[in-house]
């Protein structure tokens, strides 16, 4: 082979590589590494408040405040506390008329999850903060089952597990779903071998005496999680601590999802750069293999495609038309498809892409700090 030949095939293959870390070779890795059992103390499980921010949720509240008493009535203890961000419908009327089950604090407009945590977080009384969302239901153990792990002095936040509910809505869900599952299995290696890099919003907690100060710009639940384990304590999961949410199903709604928390995924990730240097070198090995190559799969993606093409125009200029055409032909025919694997192959290509483009709008400087329910959920 010549020269050219060969450094083409190197590029496809180190980017073939890179889509599939996170994925194949990362989780073997983890399975090779001890585990770090947790040491589970005695006596009463701390105290919690339970926080969650809401923007034009009306049609999920009567089931999310439903929820919240079957907690409220397992632990009459638990503090909840409710953001509204300046919504539009009934969301606020319908927290405020259970008053007697959630304290409500209004926002002065849109000004973003972040800041309403922050708000929360500074009025909660309870020894543990516990964090959820508007549209996510918990399950009647969660609570009682986050706050025993709390019995491990070392222990300073616990994340649940989300389980996402109606995966054969779309191709769209099918994807979401099967990418979740995924996650999940690797924040259960995380959390085996010592700690979970980083929490998503549905459902997580840290001790109260950890909450770290920072820019309402910034993504809350990855900022306040990785405080846990810059701190020197762990940040693991529960298995058993379980928190459901329904599916985007619509394309359009999942790609801009995608697009705002990559853009504050990265953003965060600048913000928190100086503390990501000085964790040890297994957190920085895990945080480096589950987020950073993820949030660059989509330029892997380009470059080993391209790498492909050149490769194949070498061999045979009608080779290379030939697979840019049945590429094409596939495309359409996913794109069109209501499921199936053509239908799943161009929703997995649509979430690189949102990734990417999220990551590449955060490092021009912008970034999104408020947000907007999904319609197709």
């Amino acid at each position: 082979m010549e020269a050219p030949d060969l450094l083409l095939g190197a590029i496809l293959l180190l980017c073939v590589a890179g889509l599939l870390w996170p994925f194949l070779f990362y989780p073997l890795i983890l399975r090779l590494l001890p585990s770090r059992p947790e040491a589970p103390g005695g006596g009463a499980p701390p105290s919690a408040s339970l926080l969650f921010c809401a923007y034009n949720e009306a049609a999920a509240m009567p089931e999310k405040l439903a929820n919240l008493a079957m907690l409220k009535e397992r632990h009459p203890e638990l503090e909840i506390l409710a953001f509204d961000d300046g919504s539009s419908d009934d969301t606020a009327a319908l927290i405020e008329a259970r008053g007697d089950l959630v304290t409500l604090v209004r926002g002065p407009g849109r000004s973003g999850k972040a800041h309403g945590m922050k708000r929360l977080a500074a009025i909660a009384r309870g020894d543990v903060l516990i964090f959820t969302d508007a549209n996510v239901m918990l399950d009647p153990e969660a609570v009682g089952n986050l706050l025993a792990r709390y019995g491990d002095p070392d222990v300073g936040g616990v994340l649940g597990s989300l389980h996402y509910v109606g995966e054969g809505e779309s191709a769209t869900a099918s994807v979401g779903s099967l990418y979740w599952r995924i996650e999940e299995r690797l924040k259960d290696e995380e959390s085996r071998t010592g700690n979970v890099l980083g929490a998503d919003g549905s459902i997580f907690s840290i001790r109260r005496a950890l909450y770290p100060q920072f820019p309402d710009s910034v993504l809350d639940d990855l900022t306040v999680s990785m405080a846990v384990v810059f701190a020197g304590k762990r940040l693991v999961k529960a298995r058993d601590v379980i928190a459901r949410e329904r599916l985007v199903t619509g394309r359009g709604d999942e790609y801009r999802r995608k697009v705002r928390i990559a853009a504050r995924a990265w953003h965060t990730h600048a913000y928190l750069r100086p503390q990501l240097r000085r964790m040890a070198a297994v957190d920085r090995f895990k945080y480096a293999s589950r987020k950073i190559v993820r949030w660059f799969g989509g330029l892997f993606l380009m470059a080993g495609a391209v790498a492909a093409l050149l490769l194949a125009m070498r061999i045979s200029p009608w080779l290379a038309l030939g697979g840019v055409l049945l590429a094409v032909v596939l495309l359409i025919l996913g794109w069109r498809a209501k499921g199936g694997p053509l239908a799943a192959i161009v929703d997995i290509l649509i979430a690189y892409a949102a990734t990417l483009q999220g990551v590449v709008k955060a490092m021009s400087g912008r970034t999104v700090t408020v947000w907007n329910p999904a319609k197709s959920r």
